[in-house]
């Protein structure tokens, strides 16, 4: 991994058209699908990032072919699937990773892996997942071990106890706890699961399911029931575009008023924060295309206000875009509050922000008060996680003068290639080696 950071000048005028690409939170689950069968399976419209590469590479220590078929598109074929020999040092790299413990389950009745990485917003605990497991019959030992001076957890599972008809109950609304209860249950003779997420990674994994065989009732829903299948066909699929950066763009010509055109856009799973995006003053046009997607225009706004943005599950406004709207507070009118009811590290970019001049009040590790509007400046700030990465480029776009964003790494595993795509829209940003 190169250390690299971005070297941002702000206050360009921005415009022209961001095509949004492929999304990392729908790919993961369609992927850890293919391990459920030894036929070939095609998924296209894979995302160019750091943590999808990340994953092909522990795929391709465990013997499972990979092979690229046009820029993004791949065939997948598990057949010589052997999980013993995972490259554990990668899987405690990224948070993806916990959705290949189900698929290696379903598959062979075990799986070692270790406490996932990621970013760093807080405690990101595996407890829902292993409450689903325990649940499913699933025997878990855990044990630590020391790595380069750090303790890390190594998770050993073995399915001990199968049952024909299952019944779990999510102790909170998890989008991969779900996934996890989804993929496990592929080979159970039928499963009930209460609490389910509904969001887009879990309508893809869905569908995935369904075309290799698996019969799925309820999807869309809080309650479902999967019936499995011992023999999971192949499938083909198109990975949907991705919400999350979608609404990344979206404020961020918002927030440079820019005048820019967001392309690719699924409207359904950003209904809600276009409603809320309304309601605090956005004038936009959504421009209706096929197949349920959109193009948004943004138009100049005057007077916003954005008085509460409370992180909720979907349908409600998605956690991974409340940091951006952070930023967008700084530049509109009043109080704003911010709340994360579940992860008390999502507001740690806010310190960047208060060192560009932002007036913030940090209420507690959840809660958070932002002023405005402020004028930013350019400073060095560090990227602790992806999204608070990719709202710090958005305030470096809106401040005077230079901004340097190092630890630019957490941003390239969910932004493929930010730098060339803001710079085609007039975005003076340059990526250099420390």
């Amino acid at each position: 991994m190169i250390n690299e950071k971005l070297i941002i000048q702000g206050k360009k005028k921005l415009s022209g058209e961001l095509e949004v690409a492929g999304s990392k939170n729908a790919a993961f689950p369609v992927l850890a699908a293919t391990l459920l069968t030894d036929e070939d399976c095609y998924v296209d419209n894979i995302p160019l990032i750091e943590d999808i590469f990340r994953l092909f590479e522990i795929y391709a220590s465990m013997g499972v072919e990979v092979e690229w078929l046009s820029e993004r598109k791949v065939r997948i074929n598990a057949k010589n699937l052997n999980p013993k020999k995972i490259n554990l040092e990668l899987a405690l790299k990224f948070r993806g990773s916990v959705l290949l413990i189900g698929a290696l389950l379903a598959r062979f009745g075990k799986a070692v892996l270790p406490q996932p990485g990621g970013c760093v917003i807080g405690v990101r605990s595996i407890d829902t997942h292993l409450d689903v497991f325990r649940q499913m019959g699933v025997d878990i030992k855990k044990e630590k071990k020391k790595k380069k001076n750090k303790d890390h957890s190594i998770y050993s599972f073995v399915l001990k106890n199968k049952k024909d008809d299952c019944f779990v109950i999510l102790d909170e609304i998890s989008v991969t706890g779900t996934a996890n209860a989804v993929l496990l249950a592929t080979t159970f003779n039928k499963t009930s699961i209460f609490g389910a997420d509904v969001d887009y990674p879990n309508t893809q994994l869905i569908e995935v399911l369904q075309e290799m065989g698996v019969k799925v009732i309820g999807g869309g829903t809080h309650n479902i029931q999967i019936e499995g299948n011992r023999k999971l066909k192949g499938f083909r699929h198109f990975v949907m575009y991705d919400p999350i950066e979608a609404g990344t763009f979206i404020v961020l010509a918002i927030a440079t008023k820019g005048d820019i055109l967001i392309k690719n856009v699924e409207y359904k799973f950003l209904s809600f924060p276009l409603k809320k995006l309304k309601s605090f003053g956005v004038s936009m046009d959504i421009i209706p295309r096929e197949n349920g997607l959109v193009d948004v225009k943004i138009n100049p706004s005057k007077n916003l206000n954005v008085k509460k943005v409370q992180a909720l599950p979907f349908p409600g406004f998605p956690s991974d875009l409340l940091q951006v709207m952070g930023v967008l507070a700084t530049q509109t009118k009043g109080q704003t509050i911010l709340h994360d009811p579940l992860y008390e590290g999502r507001l740690k970019y806010l310190e960047g922000l208060t060192s560009m001049g932002a007036d913030i009040f940090l209420a507690d590790p959840h809660r958070a008060i932002v002023n405005g509007p402020t004028r930013l400046y350019g400073q060095d700030v560090g990227s602790f996680d992806l999204r608070g990465g990719a709202s710090l480029i958005i305030a470096g776009l809106i401040a005077e003068g230079q901004t340097t964003i190092s630890n630019i790494y957490q941003v390239d595993r969910g932004y493929e290639k930010i730098e060339e795509r803001l710079g085609k829209i007039g975005a003076d940003i340059k990526r250099v080696e420390k």
